[in-house]
């Protein structure tokens, strides 16, 4: 794909082009939530994905300042979020949803 491709806090993404619909004033997370699918628990907080990831054998890799990452010994999956949770975005949900097939979603928020 052309254009300008920055890379930046771990994601790359395209400089040129508009946030992703849904997203919010400043590029804040966007109007979707991380569901843990057998249980229908909203991930809310690291402790509650650290949890649920170590339900299924991800174990905490590495400290780093600004990351967290989790690695599941029997695959060469690594998943890394921002250590703070408000920095959480749609691309690192997917990441946990890509790697942990069939146990999590991204889906929009129920209403209020």
């Amino acid at each position: 794909m052309s254009g300008v491709w920055v890379f930046e806090d771990g994601i790359v993404r395209r400089a040129d082009s508009d946030p992703p619909s849904g997203a919010g004033a400043g590029g804040s997370r966007p109007n979707k939530v991380l569901v843990h699918v057998p249980s229908g628990e909203v991930v809310t907080s690291y402790d509650v994905l650290e949890r649920r990831l170590r339900e299924l054998g991800w174990e905490r890799y590495l400290y780093d300042p600004c990351l967290l990452q989790f690695h599941k010994r029997s695959t060469v999956h690594l998943i890394t979020v921002p250590r703070d949770f408000a920095r959480l975005k749609l691309v690192h949900m997917y990441d946990v949803v890509v790697k942990t097939r069939n146990v999590f979603e991204v889906r929009d928020p129920a209403p209020a």
